[in-house]
């Protein structure tokens, strides 16, 4: 939601910025209710200083800022801030992790940029090949993109490892396309990898936090701004949004590329189909 964003980018906000960005996070419900006037006082600074907060974080002004910060607060779920606890009975524990989750894929789908999926996918679908680069979690994620690009016809890999990730990066050129993937977009060796694949002309699809250095690398950027702190337990959360961008992006390749190619996707899910069979056959 907003206020994730929020806590994101405030590091980069400027010192009377942040001041409305903390009087924004300390009473939500209580800012939806006032007015630009009300907000400028209890933050202790001019009213156009809240506009440009606004603007910095994407809106046109106070109404539209105002509009989405009650929007996302309407559409939360009990459980969103309640962290799991030494003793939860598992009925707690199903409440609060599917709605953190559930409260994440909202979020996502209110705010992720349509437009910049589309241009996404018109970079993917011109590739001469495509290679996934993440590293920890991210890296799970480039795998599992892999996975499901992979039956697009397109060559596809995915890495890991910083180092082998930046001797593949050197090695593109113009018509090839990287999907960085991060979700905190500051790994240097990342950025490293994204800038040697940009310098041989290849494109980078970027899937991170807005405001970062990996995100100001991208040919196209689909910002994904989710809160991270210290619960061990939120980048479980976080994942999934990562994992439900990489399935739009893979179906909107397959649907984009036509029914000449679904048709064989379909018949290579079949010859899978028929493996399974005489494997299970084989070891029954």
């Amino acid at each position: 939601m907003l206020l994730d964003s929020i806590r994101t980018q405030l590091d980069s906000l400027s010192k009377s910025e942040k001041k409305v960005a903390q009087a924004v996070l300390d009473h939500p419900d209580l800012i939806v209710s006032q007015n630009i006037t009300a907000l400028a006082k209890s933050a202790q600074v001019s009213e156009p200083t809240v506009v440009r907060f606004c603007r910095t974080l994407g809106y046109d002004g106070w109404h539209e800022f105002k509009l989405k910060l009650a929007q996302g607060l309407a559409l939360a779920l009990p459980g969103l801030n309640e962290q799991p606890a030494q003793d939860d009975l598992a009925a707690d524990l199903v409440n609060k992790i599917c709605s953190r989750s559930i409260n994440t894929l909202l979020d996502l789908r209110n705010n992720l940029d349509a437009e910049a999926v589309q241009q996404a996918l018109d970079i993917l679908s011109r590739a001469n090949k495509i290679e996934f680069y993440g590293q920890g979690t991210s890296g799970i994620v480039a795998a599992d993109a892999q996975h499901k690009f992979f039956r697009s016809g397109v060559p596809t890999v995915a890495y890991a490892d910083p180092a082998i990730h930046s001797i593949a990066a050197a090695l593109l050129r113009s018509g090839d396309a990287v999907v960085a993937i991060s979700q905190r977009g500051n790994s240097p060796a990342l950025v490293r990898s994204v800038k040697l694949a940009r310098r041989g002309g290849a494109d980078v699809i970027v899937l991170a936090p807005s405001g970062t250095p990996l995100a100001d690398m991208a040919t196209v950027l689909i910002p994904i701004d989710l809160i991270f702190n210290t619960d061990p337990y939120t980048p479980i959360s976080a994942r999934l949004a990562y994992l439900v961008v990489i399935d739009v992006l893979a179906v909107g390749l397959a649907l984009q590329r036509g029914p000449e190619f679904r048709k064989k996707m379909q018949n290579a899910q079949k010859a899978l189909q028929e493996f399974d069979l005489q494997f299970d056959s084989f070891i029954g």
